[in-house]
């Protein structure tokens, strides 16, 4: 593993130096195959999404692709540089911003959620859980990849499932819960598919 200088995920520059060296044990490099089904389970539907902490932002991609409203946004300067370049023709779909702060342009559908809650230190995850809830409006979905693991120091953190429902259930009401086939190793074994929508 490389030597860093920047120690605090909460500062962009943390993300900026792993990015630069190409430290990114947490990019597949792709699409995972559960939201591949995911965006056709939709049928046409075009919603309006965010990717928030999106890195390579691939998944923007496939969404646009699918004719979705995406936005990603990241507030490491060389994550949206690298996602910009992924996104080719919707690079401006790619900023750089800071979720707390940001805010959408209309009412957003959905949450995608993908190795984001994990880079925050757990002190952080109550904020992260209210934030979510005030982006989304009733009945719109928060879905993706939660790394319930037993692993206090990190990035990625991970949150025990008991812990996990106790954060998001005052806010959201979970309609499906799988296993994930195919997680990176930094992931494997404790990667789940969620789905919640809010209350």
């Amino acid at each position: 593993m490389p030597e860093f200088r920047t120690r605090d995920p909460l500062s962009p520059e943390f993300w900026d130096e792993r990015f630069d060296r190409a430290f990114t044990p947490w990019d597949m490099g792709g699409v995972p195959q559960r939201l591949q089904h995911y965006i056709a389970e939709w049928q046409g539907a075009q919603p309006s999404v965010l990717i928030p902490g999106c890195g390579s932002a691939y998944e923007l991609v496939a969404m646009c692709e699918a004719g979705w409203d995406a936005t990603a946004i990241d507030f490491s300067p060389a994550a949206v540089a690298q996602g910009q370049a992924t996104a080719g023709p919707w690079s401006a779909r790619v900023q750089q911003a800071d979720f707390f702060s940001w805010q959408p342009a209309r009412p957003l559908d959905l949450v995608y959620e993908r190795a984001f809650l994990c880079a925050m230190p757990p002190a952080m995850w109550p904020q992260v859980a209210a934030r979510w809830a005030e982006l989304l409006p009733s009945g719109a979905t928060l879905a993706g990849y939660f790394f319930c693991g037993d692993k206090p120091k990190g990035p990625p953190f991970g949150i025990a499932r008991e812990r996990l429902l106790q954060l998001l259930e005052p806010y959201f009401h979970l309609k499906a819960e799988e296993s994930v086939a195919d997680s990176l190793s930094v992931f494997e074994g404790q990667e789940y598919w969620f789905e919640w929508q809010r209350r």
